[in-house]
């Protein structure tokens, strides 16, 4: 064969390869909604034509005979079929992948938790293109990750409804009672008028602090709270709450009993801290048994100060050790407070829950466990300044706090 011979049929086979290959772009183009299984059938019977077309030309230019020429057409009918063959059955394969992601994604969309492992962990489903298993894998993790997000949002709208109950159960009760002894004084009914206002000024105080404390738990969980930083003596604070709730321990037959390092500094927001202390402080003295003694003691762990309420409350269920920081949780469905007590905490179930809220927003933890007698409350505040607002709704930022006070049971029984 000779140059000029070459040079023609390569000439003749890059026209057809360009000719076919634009009308199979624009076929493909047309088909970009079309099934993958068509579109590799075009591609590939697009690669057999610019074979055949640069085969016939190539054969009209070396003037082969008859029957070579029916052996070859014979060879490349064979070679095409088991192309397109081919090419049905990986189309097939892909199509039929493609077909199980539409599914996955319909069933994350009506809520189903993807499982496509067998019983003994091995994958049930077909094997797939890394492309194609790699995005089977996403779906499986967006699906557990939106079946956990509706279990946290189920169970926090549940802790709502209860909370909301719960504190209607409790405005209830005031309510109540104010409106008899408002009915009584109206009627001239009452024997003790002056005593009447003094029980309704106290049951307004109680829904106040209720009131409050539901803002202030709003202000931690929304992430709207504003800090102050400020070196504080924690000695000085813990004094301060001791001598404040001493009248209420006398009361009650408790004795209080303060220690620790007289110079234990820190730097935290006063009043937010001195609010902590304080719901701890009152939850100690109003579940501890009469005649008993609660124990306020100060210090340093690992450089990291460390407020600690020891009470005699008689400990609690390790059962309800996990909940008893979480909002609106309580033990006694009754939700009773005692009358002498009312006026002095709110008894919405959320005081816990704020003190938690607050230690956190300083970047510290608060933890509880039993110990001989009665249980043990640890506020434990890092050393240095104050951690940086963090803008998730979630992480609860610094801010300024009411003085009022509320109260949890350690059984979470307010």
């Amino acid at each position: 064969m000779e140059g000029s011979e070459l040079w023609t049929i390569l000439a003749w086979v890059l026209f057809w390869a360009v000719l076919i290959g634009a009308a199979t772009l624009l076929l493909l183009r047309l088909l970009r909604r079309a099934s993958v299984l068509v579109r590799i059938c075009l591609v590939v019977v697009a690669t057999v034509a610019v074979l055949v077309a640069g085969m016939v030309s190539a054969f009209n230019a070396m003037f082969i005979s008859a029957r070579d020429l029916e052996v070859m057409w014979y060879i490349l009918a064979m070679a095409s079929a088991v192309a397109i063959a081919l090419s049905l059955v990986l189309g097939a394969g892909v199509s039929r992948n493609a077909a199980r992601l539409v599914e996955a994604a319909r069933r994350i969309g009506r809520g189903e938790t993807l499982e496509t492992s067998g019983p003994e962990g091995r994958r049930a489903a077909p094997a797939m293109t890394s492309e194609l298993a790699a995005l089977e894998q996403e779906l499986e993790a967006s699906s557990r990750s939106l079946a956990e997000s509706r279990e946290r949002e189920a169970a926090i709208e549940t802790a709502r409804r209860e909370l909301v109950s719960w504190i209607s159960h409790d405005l209830r009760t005031p309510l109540a009672s104010m409106r008899a002894m408002t009915e009584a004084l109206e009627d001239g009914m009452a024997s003790d008028v002056q005593g009447y206002y003094r029980k309704i000024i106290g049951q307004t105080e109680q829904m106040t602090a209720m009131v409050n404390d539901l803002l202030e738990l709003s202000k931690i969980q929304a992430g709207t709270l504003h800090l102050r930083a400020e070196a504080l003596d924690l000695y000085d604070l813990v004094s301060d709450a001791l001598s404040d709730l001493a009248p209420l321990a006398a009361k009650r037959g408790i004795r209080l009993d303060g220690g620790g390092d007289r110079e234990c500094m820190a730097v935290a927001d006063g009043p937010s801290l001195a609010r902590a202390v304080r719901n701890i402080l009152l939850n100690a003295i109003i579940y501890s048994r009469p005649e008993t003694d609660v124990h306020v003691s100060v210090g340093r762990d690992n450089g990291n100060a460390v407020i600690a309420v020891q009470d005699h409350c008689g400990g609690i269920p390790e059962e309800d050790l996990p909940h008893l920081f979480e909002t609106g949780w309580q033990k006694d469905p009754a939700r009773g407070t005692q009358g002498s007590l009312q006026g002095s905490y709110s008894g919405a179930g959320i005081g816990l829950s704020m003190v938690a809220g607050i230690v956190k927003a300083h970047g510290g933890s608060v933890t509880v466990r039993n110990v001989d007698g009665g249980c043990r409350f640890a506020l434990k505040l890092p050393a240095g300044s104050l951690p940086e607002p963090s803008p998730a709704p979630a992480s609860p930022k610094p801010g300024p706090l009411e003085t009022t006070e509320t109260n949890e049971g350690p059984g979470g029984t307010s």
